[in-house]
């Protein structure tokens, strides 16, 4: 995991290790909210393996991924709730 890649959070670029979680990179680079409940509460990271679905983000388009499970790749574009 030596080598780095660049994705793009909000549509600003990150640089970040490659292969790291994204839930850790994000938090890494201060952003706490990934999406808001049904009653607009900030929700984040909470079990850190994929049982809680609280750490959603979109991936490339793709709405509701955890990003507790989800390897950074290059190009990767990645947008919160925030």
């Amino acid at each position: 995991m030596g080598d780095h890649v660049t994705i793009s959070v909000n549509g600003r670029p990150l640089t970040v290790p490659a292969g790291a979680l994204l839930s850790v990179v994000l938090a890494q680079a201060g952003i706490t909210r990934f999406r808001r409940s049904v009653h607009g509460e900030a929700r984040g990271p909470l079990c850190g393996m994929g049982v809680c679905f609280e750490c959603r983000v979109c991936v490339n388009g793709q709405p509701h991924c955890r990003s507790c499970l989800t390897l950074c790749e290059p190009g990767m574009e990645v947008c919160t709730d925030d």
